[in-house]
């Protein structure tokens, strides 16, 4: 038995998906001669290494909507981090925040003020995790099923959950973002938690990288107005933040990564 062949089709499987080709697992079973199993042990395989997302039936390619958290949370780190600097000085003492799932409002988790009282909500695991090791912050964990390429819970008992709070700042995370089209989401049950979010919250901000703003995502969260405060690198230019003020929110820049 040749232990090269599972190997090789799992790599030619592997460059198809980074090609962006969906695969169906009973098609590619017909093509390699093998049964509809073994090509699901090899997408299974695939998904653990982050390379695909499973489907029914298949498997789909990673793409900016279904990276997964672990792999967002290691991209750009200094600009976030950056970002999470200028965004800290909105927040008052003893308020509760709400940290919408995402990896730039992760960073914000590091600088937080010490001996400020805070309380931090989330539905996010990798920042409720992060919450807990810093030991002086109190926290609330949103629970529900998880979506993993969310990293969080946006299911309906997530969003019954914030309905029920008082949330005094939350950081809402976006997949696209625009002057226009306001703040977007890839997912739909994503973007339906995310307002509901901001329906409990007495004030709202939203931290982006300069890349959001070029992004396209299919459901709209809210509009620019109904946001408070745009938090945006320094490399924004300066007329898509006139636009991004004129369309309502206080523009805050942050300071180049590094300073």
């Amino acid at each position: 038995m040749n232990d090269n062949i599972p190997l090789a089709r799992r790599d030619e499987i592997a460059h198809r998906l980074a090609q962006g080709q969906p695969v169906v697992a009973a098609t590619l079973a017909v093509e390699f001669n093998i049964s509809e199993d073994a090509i699901r042990r090899d997408l299974r395989a695939l998904a653990a290494e982050g390379l695909c997302r499973r489907v029914y039936g298949g498997a789909l390619p990673i793409t900016p909507a279904t990276a997964p958290m672990t792999a967002r949370m290691v991209e750009a780190r200094e600009r976030k981090m950056a970002l999470a600097r200028a965004a800290v000085r909105l927040i008052e003492p003893r308020e509760l925040l709400f940290l919408d799932s995402g990896s730039t409002n992760l960073a914000l988790v590091e600088v937080l003020p010490e001996e400020s009282e805070l309380s931090v909500a989330t539905n996010s695991i990798d920042i409720a995790a992060a919450v807990l090791h810093r030991g002086d912050l109190q926290l609330i964990m949103i629970g529900g099923a998880v979506d993993a390429a969310v990293g969080g819970c946006v299911d309906a008992g997530a969003v019954q959950s914030v309905e029920q709070m008082n949330i005094d700042r939350c950081f809402l995370g976006s997949c696209a973002i625009s002057p226009k089209g306001g703040i977007s989401a890839f997912n739909l049950a994503d973007a339906t938690f995310k307002r509901a979010v901001l329906a409990a919250s007495a004030h709202s901000a939203v931290l982006a990288t300069t890349d959001k703003f070029s992004a396209r995502a299919s459901h709209r969260v809210a509009a620019m107005a109904a946001i408070e405060c745009v938090v945006v690198e320094h490399d924004l230019p300066r007329a898509e933040r006139a636009f991004l003020s004129k369309a309502g929110p206080k523009v805050l820049a942050a300071l180049p990564a590094g300073f």
